[in-house]
This record gives C-alpha cells, structure tokens and sequence, in this order.
C-alpha cells in the first residue's frame, strides 16, 4: 500500500498556521511555533536522542517560505531565519497524528528546564 500522499499545503496569511491534508483524508493544523520546535534539523534533533535540543522563545515564530525538496518533502524557512529542516510527508503526517502528545512532552520539557515559549522571558 502506497505511503499517504499530501494533496494541499495552505500557509494562513497570518503565516502562523500551515494545514496540511492528505489523500487519506487526514488534514493537520500545524502552528509555526510547533514546526519550528519539532524541526527535523540536527540542530534541534541532534544527531542522537541525546543530542536533541528543547527550542524555548518560539512563540511569535512566523514561516517564511516553503520550498519543494523533491517529490518527498518540503523546506521550511522561519523569520527567525532557521531553515534547514526537511520535512517529509511522512514527517508531516506523523506530528500532525501526534501533535497533542508531542506538544505536551515539549511543555514539560519546558518546565523542566527553565524556557519559556516567550522570547521576552
């Protein structure tokens, strides 16, 4: 069975929200500030779980472009000018699935290390 197949990538014009629906009808509101933290660059992931890193001060992150990456995935650019995380479709699909849990543990993961989503902190 073929892997699930985005059919639209709408950024809103307040470019704080990408929706991303698929062929499975599956369709995922992912805010900047979550794209920006769960990026899948080594700079945030590491190159172990080890290494992964907790992004605080993200809260007013916006999007600032999308490129294609092949037919596999898309690029996104924050204005806070990180843009080397690649997302797959599969990527996608899976922290739209999982956003609620992931979104938790990056709160604990917060608390526990002093960061706050706000820059002004």
């Amino acid at each position: 069975m073929p892997e699930p197949w985005p059919t639209e990538l709408r950024l809103s014009k307040d470019k704080r929200t990408l929706t991303v629906s698929f062929d499975t009808g599956e369709s995922y509101a992912l805010s900047a500030e979550y794209l920006r933290v769960v990026s899948p660059s080594a700079e945030v992931q590491g190159h172990s779980p080890e290494q992964r890193v907790t992004v605080g001060g993200k809260e007013d992150v916006k999007v600032a472009r999308i490129d294609p990456v092949g037919n596999y995935a898309v690029k996104i650019g924050f204005d806070d000018r990180h843009d080397t995380g690649i997302y797959s479709w599969g990527y996608l699909r899976r922290i739209g699935r999982e956003q609620d849990e992931i979104w938790a543990q990056y709160l604990r993961e917060l608390e526990e290390k002093g960061l706050s989503r706000s820059r002004r902190r």
